[in-house]
């Protein structure tokens, strides 16, 4: 026999269900036996049941993923949600990793049911922790009562990307809830964690893409004195758009003294920000080089920040489109 047609009957599942399940195990075998057991029909829930909830964590989850996804494309609800109702302490830091891709897995499978059920299932896993899977499931049935969830998960590190698409999803479902979350530093404002700075940043990002419900930005305007530069920043970015002079030039005025101590990923970000309003970004950058002393260094790179934020501010109205006249 040829080496691809002995590999190729080496390689191939039994016809048994429970034969099957065991071939799971194997990293090469594994995707096709999932394959096999889905075409299965009932017989084979009962075998993919025990592997999954009788069987041991491990580093190696792809195995009992695929478990997941052959119940769930035969249509085992209730056995995904036997699996994610359980509580199963994992003391092994690997294996607990392991599980819990496999927790996001099974979470996001069940969110395709979209009934009462699955959506009561997945927002008690998602209290229980704020995994990226639960996030997508229940974001993926846009109620409110799953937003100060979202919203707590913006100070996560892993979560934090989920939790900003959800929000997004939501619309204007979340738009008060992420003022409330901008002005709420936790515990308190002298002694705020960086995980709760991290989440009013987050807040602010969101607010600035899903736009400010009605009368959000009054209750903003202080965070323009805010001790944490962005989000003194992201709060100054609102008031350029304020339809009160006098709070444009203050929101201009904020960010150009804010932007030395910047970061450079957010003095990129700050400078578009300015460009929205060139004249007064312009003009108030003019009074703080004065106050300061300095003025426009031709013919060489500025080693002064603002005078490279005002050479940039030129440099990028020039390039914007101009309006046509008549």
């Amino acid at each position: 026999m040829p080496p691809d047609e002995l590999l190729g009957a080496f390689h191939e599942p039994p016809d048994d269900a429970e034969e099957l399940v065991q071939r799971l195990e194997s990293l090469v075998d594994g995707p096709q036996a999932a394959r096999r057991l889905a075409s299965y029909g009932k017989r084979a829930v009962a075998p993919l049941r025990r592997f999954l909830l009788e069987g041991k964590p491990s580093g190696v989850f792809q195995p009992r993923q695929w478990a997941v996804e052959a119940l769930a494309a035969l249509g085992a609800k209730d056995v995904l949600v036997e699996y994610l109702t359980r509580e199963q302490p994992i003391p092994d830091p690997v294996e607990s990793y392991g599980e819990e891709a496999v927790v996001n897995t099974a979470a996001r499978l069940l969110a395709r049911w979209a009934d009462d059920e699955a959506y009561a299932v997945l927002l008690n896993l998602l209290r229980r922790k704020a995994m990226p899977g639960a996030i997508d499931a229940v974001g993926g049935f846009r109620r409110a009562e799953a937003l100060p969830l979202f919203i707590a998960a913006l100070g996560d590190s892993i979560a934090r990307t989920f939790a900003e698409e959800a929000l997004l999803k939501a619309g204007s479902l979340a738009q008060q809830a992420l003022v409330e979350a901008a002005l709420s530093p936790l515990p308190s404002g002298a002694g705020e964690t960086p995980t709760s700075r991290t989440r009013r940043r987050s807040a602010l990002r969101l607010l600035a893409e899903l736009g400010l419900p009605d009368g959000a930005w009054e209750r903003l305007l202080p965070l323009m004195r805010s001790r944490d530069l962005e989000i003194a920043a992201r709060a100054c970015r609102f008031g350029l758009h304020s339809e009160t002079p006098q709070e444009r030039k203050a929101a201009a005025r904020k960010l150009i003294r804010l932007f030395p101590g910047a970061s450079c990923f957010l003095q990129m970000e700050m400078k578009h920000w300015l460009l929205e309003q060139p004249a007064d970004a312009l003009a108030e950058i003019e009074r703080e080089l004065a106050l300061k002393g300095h003025s426009a260094a031709f013919g060489r790179i500025p080693q002064d920040p603002l005078l490279r934020l005002q050479a940039a501010l030129v440099g990028l109205s020039r390039l914007q489109p101009k309006e046509a006249s008549g």
